[in-house]
């Protein structure tokens, strides 16, 4: 009986963030990257960082947890996951492209989202606390992304997100090909075309705002989408493979003024000094990604490459068209460090270096007081597949344990 009521006198502790972390090896991710031994995180009850440092008192009430490694909890840069399911079956759980057309920005993330899918709770349970996630790579405009955590299980309030509408994905590349578009050239006038009828719509918006005998023009979801990204309340993440496509995504930005982020970019080796100059981030295509089609060209060593000329980046997931439709983004990380690029790169690459990308390094991505206390807890390096994720703590909550 006596076990018992300890054992839930634990679990009550734990549930209200009363909890202690103490790392062999801790990455705070902050300052040179470089880890703390022996180290001690808190989590306070509100779901925040009290304390980090290698001098720190632990109240009696709090549970201690161990661990050889820790991290800030591990962020997915760019998933479908909660509309891509572990079933892979197109009328149960396949949600993440809508094909009817072309050009649809209106989608969002967030009416589609099964934080209840078993992939989100295998994803949390390696050590995934963040998924910027939405529609997939297809179209020319395929819908709205969201950031989320792992472990909120329905979105019934904006709230439940870290952001309801955190991009707008479009693919540039054969992807989007089909019978219109059925080339590139297409494709990119298409793009023009909406993107000149959100200008004008935007002239009509403001007017109507600066004089108010003009009425504003009627709603328009797809406008309206298009009319955000133009006037930056939202950026475009283009998934371009070939040198030429990333090109064109380059060309849209300059001409239309938006803030673009680069998706997959397996060719972007070509083109390092042109993405430098125009200040414009990279989610990398997963590192072990299948070499064929658009992506014939990828190289092991493209993050090594991306981190050398001083270009922003961070991991990703990715898409995958079968089984289990994710990959984990650490072990893609884990095998850029094998190509060249160094750990500390790797780790900031999905954790702070993903939460600068998406805007949200104040909240989470580093272990710092007054951050979000997610963490990830591992029995050796994390850049090691042969390494276990023992525990996973989001928002001061243990949400994971596969420690025996």
């Amino acid at each position: 009986m006596i076990k018992f009521l300890l054992i839930a006198l634990l679990s009550l502790t734990a549930a209200h963030g009363q909890i202690a972390v103490k790392a062999d090896l801790l990455f705070t991710m902050t300052g040179d990257l470089k880890p703390i031994k022996n180290a001690i995180i808190l989590c306070g009850p509100d779901g925040t960082i009290q304390a980090v440092g290698t001098d720190i008192q632990i109240p009696e009430d709090y549970q201690i947890l161990t661990a050889k490694v820790a991290t800030p909890g591990i962020i997915d840069a760019h998933s479908t996951v909660g509309l891509s399911g572990i079933l892979n079956s197109p009328k149960h759980d396949q949600e993440q492209l809508e094909k009817s057309a072309p050009i649809q920005p209106e989608l969002r993330a967030i009416d589609a989202y099964n934080g209840r899918d078993p992939l989100v709770k295998w994803l949390r349970d390696l050590g995934v606390t963040t998924v910027h996630t939405g529609h997939a790579p297809g179209t020319l405009i395929s819908g709205q992304l969201m950031v989320v955590k792992t472990n909120v299980p329905s979105i019934t309030s904006m709230k439940d997100t870290l952001i309801p509408a955190s991009a707008i994905a479009s693919t540039i590349g054969s992807k989007a090909l089909s019978k219109s578009p059925g080339t590139r050239s297409k494709a990119i006038a298409m793009l023009r075309a909406e993107f000149l009828k959100a200008q004008a719509r935007s002239l009509k918006i403001e007017a109507a705002k600066n004089d108010p005998e003009k009425e504003a023009p009627d709603a328009n979801l797809k406008l309206d989408t298009l009319v955000d990204i133009l006037t930056k309340k939202i950026p475009l993440l283009i998934n371009a493979h070939r040198h030429q496509d990333i090109a064109a995504a380059l060309r849209l930005r300059e001409e239309f003024g938006f803030d673009l982020i680069l998706d997959g970019a397996a060719e972007a080796y070509l083109l390092l000094d042109e993405i430098k100059a125009a200040k414009i981030p990279v989610i990398v295509h997963p590192t072990m990604g299948r070499p064929f089609g658009d992506m014939e060209n990828m190289t092991f060593t493209l993050a090594a490459q991306l981190h050398k000329a001083g270009i922003p980046f961070a991991f990703q997931s990715g898409y995958e068209t079968y089984v289990p439709k994710t990959r984990v983004v650490h072990f893609e990380a884990a095998m850029a460090a094998a190509y060249g690029l160094p750990q500390e790169a790797a780790l900031a690459a999905c954790t702070i270096n993903a939460a600068k990308i998406l805007g949200l390094a104040d909240k989470i991505g580093s272990l710092e007081k007054g951050k979000h206390a997610d963490l990830a807890l591992f029995d050796g390096d994390p850049l090691e597949t042969t390494t276990h994720t023992t525990h996973v703590i989001i928002n001061g909550k243990l949400v994971s344990s596969t420690a025996k």
